[in-house]
């Protein structure tokens, strides 16, 4: 299939070639018939990535203020590879999309196939979108007229937060496809309306839905004009729907408004608000957010939770529905606001269009009547971009998941070895065809099963969510193959037993989990300096993670399952690695009641079979500009400290003093480069099969132990799976 993508680095935009989008839990699958390019929101984007990259910081200076601060703590190449992966990312663009149901995924009861949805789906000839971002199309309602719903749910969205009644007069600011969508359905309300505008023609379309206008660009008087259309009183209300960095429209806003007036803004405009105009007035003033409730709601766009109707009368997916109806009964019109027409083909030339004539409007794409749908895009051996490797002995593998550890870590790792990248497979078929190209695999696909189903791929490498971990590993086992996968192994102790019995059913392949920080040039010289030791270790870690948002998959039990178990356990496993033995009793202390989130604000105290002790401190409320990893190892009269794995430094320890290595280095490289070799070799158990369970059932013992407040055994704790960790190994 075809889809449009944007690189916000290179700036250019493309019609790209890509496999259909897999179907995930609750999703629709789409065929489009007709999408609308937002003249607004689409413009911004593709100008910003035709940006030089210094108006690119410009423009951005809280992101400026983020990479500063990586810089300080990961230095100067790190940061830059980072800030490059980013931009180097192709982004979908369009979300106003209409078309008719191919399938459905379990989940989706109010759809069936052939039914003709809009969506907030992209701009392509198949699209995936989770049920709540969907709604029927009347009969009577054309593809055309329904590609311009979701645009106009942002009107309607604003609308909604001003609270128009019958009889009273608004004043709408910008009068492009959001602000004549919003003239029009203020007048359906009984509301008397002041358009402003600079161009024209959109000003006669504006007067032609029913309202007055003023022409700002010939010196039209917008707060003159709004007093005398409410006798002096000024008007009840202003909606913003423009786009502009003045601050002015705010403040000409306020002076139109009367007191208690309300302003809401729906466009982009500067925001240096003036006090006087708020304070003598109380006008109230609020930012509406896009399309509705809902909207960034991972469970209710994702998941599927809808809210029930008597608590939020006006969700998204109900604004949606709200504006096809008011299409369907002639309230809103939108034919008058099609200026062009292009085939998907000629996305390019549309978005030329777009950027360069005043007169466009609304810009329809047009797409083929039949579209076929493939899971998979085979891709030219000699992709750009992708390091040649010679030599015919070359371990065959496929990476499921196209993500940003897929992106920044995995893959330019992966292709650094001898390995062949057969597949790479993610229900985001934009970010698979990204990654395949730029690493030269041979194949892209959306659906993971066609890995596990080639008998060539001798390893599968996992990256995707959490909670989806041990099932992929099982899957994989029992395919054949050896399995990879990012940490964690597993969410609970029932995903490690089915894991188990997955190898016990499948003796051959084998389980590798990516703690790769064991793998480090300073972990590993740790490891050499402390090897004639004859007494245990003491270890301590700490952690500066950084807070993540409450509401973020990664706190979720059932998706993430914690930062204890999903990050957290590198460092348990680092202390296993260098003491050589595994966990044996587990303490733990979590912040007490007061943050929205405690469990990332641990301290663990780990008591390992030969021994040694290991802190690990977990906290997720400190600076950005501290550096993220520290580590201190005591031993027999001598100390190491890392910092941040690029500098490791020694007292009392003859012949080393410091090493340091001029990037951070947290051992990715040389993790996938053993890997790989061991299973050109016939090797690949880099990690014991004991280790990754004990260190996995130490990460939920943690947990337990800080919930409990007690000291948890694991021997007794998980005594039907673990290996008693016995003497030190």
């Amino acid at each position: 299939m075809k889809q449009v993508l944007q690189n916000l680095r290179s700036g250019q935009t493309e019609v790209a070639e890509l496999p259909a989008p897999g179907l995930g839990r609750g999703q629709l699958l789409i065929q489009t018939r007709a999408s609308l390019i937002s003249a607004g929101t689409e413009r911004m984007l593709v100008e910003f990535g035709k940006a030089s990259l210094l108006a690119k910081a410009r423009s951005q200076p809280d992101k400026v203020r983020q990479v500063l601060d990586k810089i300080r703590s990961d230095g100067l190449l790190p940061t830059l590879e980072a800030v490059f992966n980013r931009l180097d990312e192709p982004l979908p663009l369009g979300y106003c999309n209409a078309g008719v149901v191919l399938a459905v995924a379990p989940g989706v009861s109010e759809f069936a196939p052939g039914d003709r949805v809009v969506s907030n789906g992209p701009h392509a000839e198949l699209v995936a979108v989770p049920k709540n971002l969907c709604a029927k199309i009347p009969e009577g309602v054309s593809d055309e007229q329904a590609a311009f719903t979701v645009l106009s749910a942002v009107g309607l969205q604003g609308i909604r937060l001003a609270g128009p009644n019958l009889g009273e007069t608004f004043v709408v600011f910008g009068l492009g496809l959001i602000g004549l969508v919003t003239v029009q359905l203020l007048r359906a309300s009984g509301c008397n309306v002041l358009g402003v505008d600079i161009n024209p023609h959109r000003l006669k379309l504006a007067e032609k839905f029913g309202a007055r206008t003023i022409n700002a660009a010939a010196g039209g008087d917008v707060v003159a004009a709004a007093a005398a259309a409410t006798a002096g009183r000024g008007a009840d209300g202003v909606i913003i729907t423009a786009s502009a960095k003045t601050d002015e429209i705010v403040h000409q806003a306020a002076q139109c408004c009367r007191k208690r007036g309300r302003i809401v803004l729906v466009g982009v405009v500067g925001l240096n608000l003036r006090r006087t105009d708020f304070y003598e007035k109380e006008i109230s003033f609020q930012v509406s957010c896009s399309y509705g409730p809902g909207r960034y709601d991972d469970a209710y766009e994702q998941g599927g939770q809808d809210y029930p109707a008597g608590f939020v009368r006006w969700t998204e997916g109900r604004n949606f529905q709200a504006v096809l109806d008011a299409l369907a009964r002639g309230q809103l019109a939108v034919d008058e606001l099609i200026t062009h027409r292009y085939e998907l083909s000629e996305a390019t030339q549309a978005y030329q269009t777009v950027g360069s004539d005043a007169s466009a409007l609304g810009v329809i794409l047009k797409y083929p009547a039949q579209v076929e749908v493939k899971s998979a895009l085979s891709l030219s051996s000699g992709a750009a971009g992708a390091p040649a490797k010679a030599g015919q002995d070359r371990p065959v593998v496929g990476v499921i998941g196209a993500g940003n550890f897929s992106k920044m870590t995995l893959m330019p790792a992966l292709a650094k070895t001898p390995a062949r990248i057969a597949y790479v497979a993610d229900l985001n078929a934009a970010a698979a065809g990204h990654l395949g190209r730029k690493f030269g695999a041979q194949q892209v696909v959306s659906d993971y099963q066609l890995i596990l189903q080639d008998p060539a791929v001798q390893a599968v490498l996992i990256a995707v969510g959490h909670n989806l971990h041990a099932r992929m590993v099982c899957e994989v086992l029992r395919a054949g193959k050896h399995a990879f996968v990012e940490k964690p192994l597993a969410m609970n102790v029932a995903e490690v037993e089915q894991i188990l019995s997955a190898l016990k059913a499948n003796p051959g392949p084998t389980v590798m989990v990516g703690f790769n920080r064991r793998f480090s040039p300073h972990i590993q010289r740790a490891k050499r300096l402390l090897a004639s030791r004859s007494e245990p270790l003491a270890m301590t870690f700490t952690a500066n993670a950084g807070a993540i948002p409450p509401g973020h998959w990664v706190h979720d039990p059932v998706r993430g399952g914690g930062r204890i178990i999903g990050e957290a356990c590198h460092y348990i496993d680092l202390m296993v690695y260098l003491s050589g033995s595994g966990v044996r009793t587990v303490s733990a202390v979590r912040m007490g009641e007061g943050p929205a989130v405690r469990d990332d604000k641990m301290a663990i105290v780990l008591g390992l079979a030969d021994g040694s002790v290991g802190t690990v401190n977990y906290f997720a409320n400190g600076s950005r500009s501290y550096p993220k990893e520290m580590m201190e190892i005591f031993s027999q009269g001598r100390v190491l400290r890392l910092e941040n794995f690029r500098r490791l430094t020694g007292w009392g320890f003859e012949g080393f003093r410091k090493l340091r290595t001029w990037r951070q280095d947290k051992g990715h490289a040389a993790e996938f480069a053993a890997y790989v070799e061991g299973l050109r070799t016939g090797r690949p158990a880099l990690i014991a099969l004991d280790d990754l369970v004990n260190v996995t059932l130490a990460s939920f013992a943690a947990q337990t132990a800080a919930i409990e407040q007690r000291t948890v055994h694991l021997l007794s704790e998980y005594s039907a799976i673990l290996t008693p960790p016995g003497e030190a190994r």
